[in-house]
């Protein structure tokens, strides 16, 4: 298990700092290689493998202090998990698109692969700071590797990669992870006062009134919480993996250790400056902003 030189601790817990998007070395790959289609989150269609209109010779984006007002909602919530600076100063060597001709499509067909391994290299990385899982280190840190080695592939090896396989057979880890995690949750929350509710896996929360709910240790994974009043609700030990967050109020909620959260959920929410997230999220600026104009 590899130790960080300075401290001597273990790099696994702390290997989600290099798991952040960072556009200045990215070849504007989720502006190009990615479709979206026109909606509440971009103003109008782009098919996959188009290059979006607002896309600089220099590959930074023409409106990008200006995205919500211009209609591209969808791509102030997108992150990349680092995969667009892993394929393109990796995979491609630092060599963009635009100067290799014949590049941009084998580059934008990597790029969606890169995606899923580096998400699940997020999870696995949490999962190794938690020490509820610490009976199942050896295995995530087995896990970690394969994965981690899968990024380094070539063209060839991450164009016949199977994301799908290699994600079921890491959900099985994370989901053991997650049983130990929530239990130890609603262990402390029995102690409070008050009716607990229980969420299945996948279950419709659209629009729920769930304002100052003692949520620790609840089953959210894939939960539909769009535009969920979640303000003031407590989240601690709950699985939120794959939770769908768009327009979903948690101002003032405590997500400071909600599992397997990820800056894209949190930039979907709406959040304020009481809003506890944990160390290694950030703030959004829109939230910034949207208080900003209510003041105002």
């Amino acid at each position: 298990m590899p130790e960080n030189e300075t401290t001597g601790e273990s790099a696994y817990g702390q290997r989600r700092l290099t798991l952040q998007a960072d556009c200045e070395h990215c070849f504007g790959l989720c502006c190009a290689a990615l479709p979206f289609a026109a909606s509440v989150d971009f103003a109008a269609d782009k098919a996959a493998g188009q290059p979006c209109g607002h896309l600089q010779d220099d590959f930074r984006c023409g409106i990008h202090g200006k995205l919500r007002e211009q209609g591209y909602r969808g791509c102030t919530v997108y992150d990349c998990f680092g995969a667009g600076q892993q394929v393109s100063q990796v995979t491609f060597a630092g060599m963009s698109w635009r100067q290799v001709p014949g590049s941009a499509k084998p580059m934008f067909e990597v790029f969606p692969v890169m995606w899923q391994l580096h998400e699940l290299l997020w999870y696995l990385d949490e999962a190794l700071s938690l020490p509820q899982a610490s009976h199942l280190h050896d295995r995530l840190r087995i896990a970690y590797d394969e994965t981690e080695q899968l990024t380094y592939a070539d063209v060839d090896g991450l164009i016949s990669c199977d994301p799908a396989a290699h994600r079921a057979k890491v959900n099985e880890l994370l989901l053991e992870v997650s049983e130990r995690v929530r239990a130890e949750a609603l262990r402390q929350a029995q102690s409070a006062p008050g009716r607990r509710r229980t969420f299945g896996r996948g279950a419709d929360l659209i629009g729920a009134k769930l304002r100052g709910a003692d949520l620790r240790g609840a089953h959210l994974r894939g939960a539909y919480l769009i535009a969920a009043d979640l303000r003031g609700a407590d989240l601690r030990g709950a699985d939120v993996i794959g939770a769908d967050l768009r327009d979903a109020d948690v101002r003032g909620a405590d997500l400071s250790h909600s599992l397997f959260l990820t800056q894209a959920q949190v930039n979907a929410a709406k959040g304020d400056a009481a809003t506890k997230l944990p160390l290694l999220l950030k703030r959004p600026s829109h939230w910034e902003e949207a208080m900003g104009r209510k003041k105002a």
